[in-house]
């Protein structure tokens, strides 16, 4: 049996690893996969197991930080070297390192999607270059495809200001405590279009495939 026959049986009899056995891209043109971890309804913030691919908990959510979008991950992205090398170049800066986890993205959608741990066609608009302590943590901006309120919107420009705004708020403020800090720990420094958005998933991508040949480990290779 060929490889590629292997593989093919493989995902046919067992559950594909959300980050590893889906394709980042779909068949059509412009469109990525999007695993949605979170919605906004959720008050307890989960996130996927790297080792097994199960959602988990990762903590109830303390104070009103809700995320007003669909939010989760690029399947077969990496922000590492590449991805941090970029955003060293757009911010001036050296000392800037991936963070080690799939690429985020945020997915707009009019429809009511009550849980996560689903995929789901996402075309990217934008997106943010976000710096989180000395760590590059990029979120893409993408909209649900033939979504009937944002499906006409290719471009972050032609988005909705307080949508925007909504989403910067939430990343600029999730992780501050009341009481113990006001210190930031993430910044916005840029808000990008479609075109760079999708330099920066290319450059995930390839981080991605640099560090985590999935094909080859299922083969025992």
């Amino acid at each position: 049996m060929s490889q590629d026959k292997l593989l093919d049986y493989i995902s046919k009899v067992f559950k594909p690893h959300p980050w590893h056995g889906i394709k980042m891209e779909t068949d059509r043109e412009g469109e990525v996969h999007a695993f949605i971890e979170i919605v906004p309804t959720d008050t307890v913030k989960y996130e996927m197991d790297k080792e097994s691919g199960y959602l988990k908990v990762d903590r109830p959510q303390k104070f009103s930080n809700i995320i007003p979008s669909l939010y989760g991950f690029v399947p077969q992205t990496y922000c590492w070297d590449k991805t941090a090398a970029y955003s060293n170049e757009k911010t001036g800066r050296t000392d800037l390192v991936g963070d080690g986890d799939a690429l985020d993205i945020c997915v707009l959608t009019e429809k009511a999607i009550n849980h996560g741990d689903l995929i789901l066609s996402a075309i990217p608009i934008g997106g943010f270059r976000m710096i989180d302590g000395d760590e590059a943590d990029d979120k893409i901006i993408a909209i649900l495809r033939d979504d009937p309120l944002y499906g006409a919107i290719k471009d972050i420009e032609n988005c909705p200001q307080p949508v925007i705004d909504r989403l910067v708020h939430y990343f600029l403020t999730y992780k501050q405590i009341p009481g113990v800090s006001d210190k930031a720990t993430c910044e916005i420094t840029h808000i990008y279009g479609r075109e760079e958005a999708w330099k920066v998933l290319k450059l995930s991508s390839e981080d991605y495939h640099d560090q985590h040949d999935y094909k080859s480990t299922l083969l025992g290779q």
